[in-house]
């Protein structure tokens, strides 16, 4: 759309999300962002998400272009996506390359680090800080006939009653007229 910056396109940013997720990368990295690159900018050619993931699970990206152009750079985007596969994001929480690259949405890449940040509650090697909310674990329950059978006799409170229910005195909206004869 004409006139329209392009972070606007995609889906709806959250500066505080995204300082949230660049506080976190500089705590595991331990390097500061270039303090004259917006967010976005700074993350395009890759080599910070990687070197995050570096520091999560060393070793996991063998070789992260630092020079070479626009291709190796793109690279960079790819390999840090496959390495988070590998770590145990969900495919599902992934962006796009297109969506960083272009800065098509950075709400999605920004949604991609908050994935990586509950992950890392996954890995008990991992000491340094995670990002947002630590997963739910399974709470698995066995429960023997004799319980069971008794809850089927109990009818929850979540399922209301219907004791002294009626529809007396319920008046909704104008009553009904009926003119005759005109």
């Amino acid at each position: 759309m004409p006139g329209r910056p392009i972070w606007q396109c995609a889906g709806k940013r959250e500066p505080e999300k995204e300082q949230e997720a660049q506080r976190w990368i500089e705590a595991v990295t331990g390097e500061k962002f270039p303090s004259d690159v917006p967010y976005e900018l700074a993350l395009r050619n890759g080599i910070i998400l990687c070197k995050l993931m570096n520091r999560l699970q060393p070793g996991i990206i063998p070789k992260v272009n630092v020079s070479g152009g626009d291709y190796k750079f793109m690279d960079n985007i790819s390999q840090f996506q496959n390495a988070c596969i590998k770590y145990g994001v969900p495919d599902v929480d992934l962006f796009q390359s297109t969506d960083l690259w272009d800065q098509k949405n950075i709400a999605l890449v920004t949604q991609t680090i908050f994935a990586l940040g509950r992950t890392t509650h996954k890995h008990p090697e991992w000491r340094g800080p995670g990002l947002g909310p630590k997963p739910a674990e399974e709470n698995r329950r066995e429960f023997s006939e004799d319980v069971l059978r008794a809850g089927e006799a109990v009818i929850g409170l979540q399922a209301g009653t219907n004791k002294l229910a009626s529809q007396s005195g319920q008046n909704f909206g104008a009553s009904r007229k009926i003119i005759l004869g005109k």
